[in-house]
């Protein structure tokens, strides 16, 4: 049994990442900006915790994440606004980065996407130029520390239902993949230890997801 922090956990993957970490007994903490999601977050089957993650400095995230044994970052700033987009998914993941150091815990797994990175290509004049930008510089800074982390970097995502099946690898080019398998993705790159140091781009596939991510 873990217990696992999940930051954004009102978003479609976390609620959907909730309830397989829950059924194989680990202690899921699911920190939530909005109080009215707080029974949502239960139902799935998460203790949930209110906290504006975009407003904490290191000091009290570290706090929020002491006695955990990982996090997963799932937040995100939903688009639209460039200042806010910088603030939760560069600067505020920066900050659970460092708070991640602090507090001892050294697992630590980023949702991103398939392509985040400085080439990512999206031109300056789209509205994704920002989260792009912004993804680029959290993954990047993640890398760079000693924590045990894994960058996960989903395609385009779907609501089909979970197929257990992905495709991953160098050769891999963009695709889609549903919200469901990202999620089993997730839970099931928290325990596998051949994807620590490892960013791993997928789409739903052929291959069973847990073959997969062991490499």
């Amino acid at each position: 049994m873990s217990r696992i922090v999940v930051i954004g956990g009102h978003g479609k993957v976390a609620l959907l990442l909730a309830p397989l970490l829950a059924s194989r007994g680990d202690e899921v903490t699911s920190v939530i900006r909005n109080p009215a999601h707080v029974e949502d977050v239960r139902a799935a089957g998460a203790d949930p915790v209110v906290a504006d993650v975009e407003r904490m400095g290191v000091e009290e995230l570290a706090d929020l994440l002491r006695g955990h044994d990982a996090i997963v970052w799932s937040a995100g700033a939903g688009g639209g606004d460039p200042e806010r987009t910088y603030a939760v998914d560069r600067d505020a993941a920066i900050r659970a980065v460092d708070a991640a150091a602090q507090a001892g815990v050294r697992r630590f797994v980023m949702v991103s996407y398939f392509g985040a990175g400085p080439e990512h290509g999206v031109p300056d004049s789209e509205p994704f130029f920002h989260y792009a930008e912004a993804k680029a510089a959290a993954d990047a800074y993640l890398r760079e520390t000693d924590l045990d982390w894994t960058v996960l970097g989903p395609s385009r995502l779907t609501l089909e239902p979970a197929t257990g099946l992905i495709e991953t690898g160098p050769e891999v080019g963009k695709g889609e993949v549903g919200r469901a398998d990202v999620a089993a993705v997730v839970a099931a790159a928290l325990v596998e230890p051949a994807t620590i140091g490892r960013t791993i781009e997928f789409n739903n596939g052929a291959q069973p997801l847990a073959d997969a991510l062991r490499g």
